[in-house]
């Protein structure tokens, strides 16, 4: 079922409405010009004044229903549109919270924003402009016809043989429109994707002087939107002309014919000016109808674009509402049991291969290993943003696919390795991790993670704003922040993702041994390509090309772990590790 039809059901009442007036509106439209034609045979032709009169007063009332019909018309599509596009906009953005990590990744991050964006725009604009046209133009097109084969058989002809070219030329210019609109959108993520990694990489980009290069990115990705907006744009500009062209010849030889038929007897006053006051209708009618189509091209390649995320699986159940679920206290905290995984539409090695390893609660548990060895992957895992391939992990002495995400992370904290800190205050970031902290634990996690100094520093205290990606704070001092921001959370399992690469020893130290001391019931997993933070946990998990080359004590590594072994040696030189 499309999501649009949740839509429907919600608002068809007031759908129905608006085509109802629309169709109302239509119908006076239409018989002004018979009500003109009476009053100029039967009332300015016989010399009857009051006859006009009377005719004029019906016309007056008849152009003031059809305006009050327009009233009410715009009203309710304009504000039903604008509901269901902000719905729509609500509905989108929470979808792709629920998505995977694997299936988000499958867009880019421009693309995305484009869908929920621009594409939106589109199909609210089209929802907008179907309630308010899309019954009166062909209603007027088929009721000028009518109206025109039973005021005279032989003009009314005429209109026909219009109506019909036009509406070729219309669904022509549609058919070779819409391939060239859905190339449009993807012109647009490409524009919007190249800004989007301009504005994240804005200071490597001027680090190595790379400006120019990037200005001509972007002038590339612009002039191939320019191209394709211009192509569909001449596309509808030789076919509209047509349409207009169709019309005034009509008219052409209704005036022609008429003043024969007129001149003969066959035909009245009155008549012809009616033919030319619908042939007028017809015309305003096809551009109407011209313009909705295209529109609804435009709509339709954005519905499909919106549909590709709409139709895509929950991963995950935000879990609003859900009362927080204890853990047992008396099993493992993590266990991996020869967990295999490779990533979505990788073409290389499993990513790691037969992982296992256990931890127990109270317990310091480092991580090490060369670049790409699989050490960010293991948390990935353990959060569940990917499925392994095989093997169980547990949590608790729950398997992890059996539990909500929410559950799953609600006892699982993680400090990643760049930190990402959002537009707000400092206070704000930190009850990021916990909404319901108070001021003392608030102050406390921050105390722990080393930077109550660099706060209390500042002109506003916690008060400070941080601005879009924390651009106002140091490395340090964002690597500090977001592990108060999860060491407030009061998690189970505390993960520092190589998050203190921007500190040095002596603050590492400190951090370190603040979360330590913290609880002695706090699982923490540090992961880290230094010796020096990860040799003074309890156990050691060696990783090397996604697989493990060795756990145990910093001691036993050393004795036993080659891999190990010679990461001491080019860390510290030979001697007593």
């Amino acid at each position: 079922m499309s999501f649009l039809s949740v839509y429907w059901n919600k608002y068809k009442g007031l759908f129905i409405t608006s085509v109802c007036f629309v169709v109302a509106e239509a119908v006076f439209d239409l018989l002004q010009p018979r009500f003109m034609a009476m009053m100029i045979d039967n009332g300015v032709g016989s010399y009857d004044p009051g006859y006009v009169i009377r005719m004029g007063l019906v016309m007056v009332g008849v152009v003031c229903l059809s305006a009050g019909c327009g009233i009410v018309r715009n009203v309710v599509s304009s504000t039903v549109s604008q509901k269901v596009g902000a719905e729509m906009r609500q509905d989108m953005f929470v979808k792709i919270q629920k998505i995977s990590v694997s299936d988000a990744e499958g867009f880019d991050g421009g693309s995305l924003v484009t869908r929920l964006t621009n594409d939106q725009t589109q199909l609210t604009f089209f929802i907008n402009s179907l309630m308010r046209n899309v019954a009166k133009a062909p209603i007027t097109v088929v009721g000028s016809v009518v109206m025109s084969l039973t005021l005279n058989m032989r003009v009314g002809a005429i209109v026909l043989g219009v109506v019909a070219f036009a509406m070729f030329t219309i669904l022509l210019s549609m058919k070779l429109t819409y391939p060239v609109f859905a190339k449009v959108q993807a012109a647009l993520d490409k524009l919007n994707t190249t800004v989007r990694e301009y504005l994240m990489g804005i200071r490597l980009v001027k680090a190595f002087g790379r400006q120019i290069s990037e200005a001509r990115r972007f002038a590339a990705a612009n002039d191939d939107l320019v191209r394709i907006n211009t192509k569909a744009a001449r596309i509808l500009g030789v076919f509209g002309p047509f349409t207009g062209l169709a019309v005034h010849l009509g008219i052409a030889m209704i005036l022609i014919a008429g003043s024969r038929w007129v001149g003969k007897g066959d035909m009245k006053v009155g008549e012809v000016v009616a033919f030319i006051s619908y042939m007028s209708q017809l015309m305003f009618s096809f551009f109407m109808t011209s313009n909705i189509l295209n529109i609804f091209v435009r709509a339709r390649a954005s519905y499909n674009r919106i549909r590709e995320v709409m139709d895509l699986s929950d991963a995950e159940d935000l879990g609003e509402g859900d009362r927080y679920e204890p853990i047992r206290k008396d099993a493992s905290a993590v266990v991996f049991e020869n967990v295999t995984f490779t990533y979505p539409l990788s073409t290389g090695d499993s990513a790691i291969s037969g992982v296992s390893f256990r931890l127990e609660r109270g317990q310091t548990f480092g991580i090490i290993g060369p670049t790409g060895s699989g050490k960010s992957t293991l948390t990935s895992l353990l959060l569940r943003f990917y499925r392994m391939d095989t093997g169980s992990i547990q949590l608790f002495g729950e398997d992890i696919g059996d539990m909500t995400p929410k559950r799953l992370r609600e006892h699982v904290a993680i400090v990643p390795q760049t930190p990402m800190l959002f537009s707000g205050t400092i206070r704000e970031n930190i009850l990021w991790g916990n909404p319901g902290a108070t001021d003392d634990e608030i102050l406390g996690a921050a105390k722990d993670a080393q930077a109550l100094e660099f706060i209390e520093a500042a002109e506003n205290g916690f008060d400070t704003w941080i601005g879009q990606g924390g651009v106002n704070f140091s490395g340090g001092q964002k690597q500090r922040l977001s592990i108060a921001r999860a060491l407030v959370s009061k998690p189970d399992v505390l993960i520092l993702d190589d998050c203190t690469s921007a500190l040095d020893s002596l603050t590492e130290a400190k951090v370190l041994s603040a979360v330590r001391a913290r609880s002695e019931n706090l699982a923490c997993v540090l992961i880290s390509q230094r010796i020096s933070t990860v040799r003074k946990t309890d156990n050691i998990l060696v990783l090397n090309h996604g697989a493990v080359a060795g756990c145990g004590s910093h001691d036993a590594l050393v004795k036993g772990c080659e891999v190990y072994r010679d990461t001491c040696k080019s860390q510290i030189g030979e001697g007593d590790y």
